[in-house]
């Protein structure tokens, strides 16, 4: 069953706001990934047509959300291809073997897990806080932690979790952080880059 209603909240930078249903009522919680129609972002104040589920804590949620007008389609979860995961799968791979071949030192590969893990319940903290409408973790810390090698891991967490992933512009610095870090990774197998990671592990 479809009902309408007016999104009377809406913040873009997070992606989510609240649908009024017309006639009155609760407000429905709705995520950008929800809306059929990717390429316009709802900016309040817009009629919809929705869909209604009820998510892992019993709450009501709008989904195959359609702006009036337009026929609505079941949205496509984000990150669905399996070109990223897979990517992060040989990277991580690589970083084994650069370790067992005695390219790099084990403590490289330990922080890329150590990282990976902690931008995954950043992330998985992030969603939590946005669906109970509390304080978000920032979104420069999670492009940080991605940065310092925890991509892997905030890749993990836009596919499982669903979330960051339908953002263009999040997406677009999340990615230049990946080349970055792998260009810094390519760096410490230099000369000069061997030379420098050894005096610092030799300092600690």
């Amino acid at each position: 069953m479809r009902y309408q209603g007016r999104i009377t909240t809406w913040t873009d930078d997070k992606g989510f706001g609240f649908i009024t249903p017309n006639g009155g009522g609760e407000k429905v919680f709705v995520h950008i990934s929800s809306f059929s129609n990717r390429q316009r972002r709802p900016k309040g104040n817009e009629l919809v047509t929705y869909e209604l589920k009820i998510d892992g804590k019993g709450r009501a949620q709008a989904n195959t959300v359609a702006f009036v007008g337009e026929t609505p389609t079941p949205s496509a979860p984000p990150g669905r291809s399996n070109i990223p995961p897979l990517f992060a799968v040989c990277f991580l791979a690589f970083v084994v073997g650069a370790v067992i071949a005695g390219r790099l030192p084990v403590v490289v590969l330990a922080l890329y897990l150590v990282a990976s893990l902690v931008a995954f319940f950043a992330y998985a903290f992030d969603k939590s806080a946005a669906l109970r409408n509390q304080w978000r973790t920032q979104e420069s810390t999670l492009h940080l932690f991605a940065l310092l090698g925890g991509w892997p891991g905030a890749l993990a967490a836009q596919r499982l979790l669903r979330h960051k992933s339908a953002k263009a512009s999040f997406q677009a610095t999340f990615w230049v952080t990946v080349v970055l870090n792998c260009g810094a990774l390519g760096w410490l197998f230099s000369p000069s880059g061997a030379r420098t990671l050894q005096s610092v592990l030799g300092a600690a």
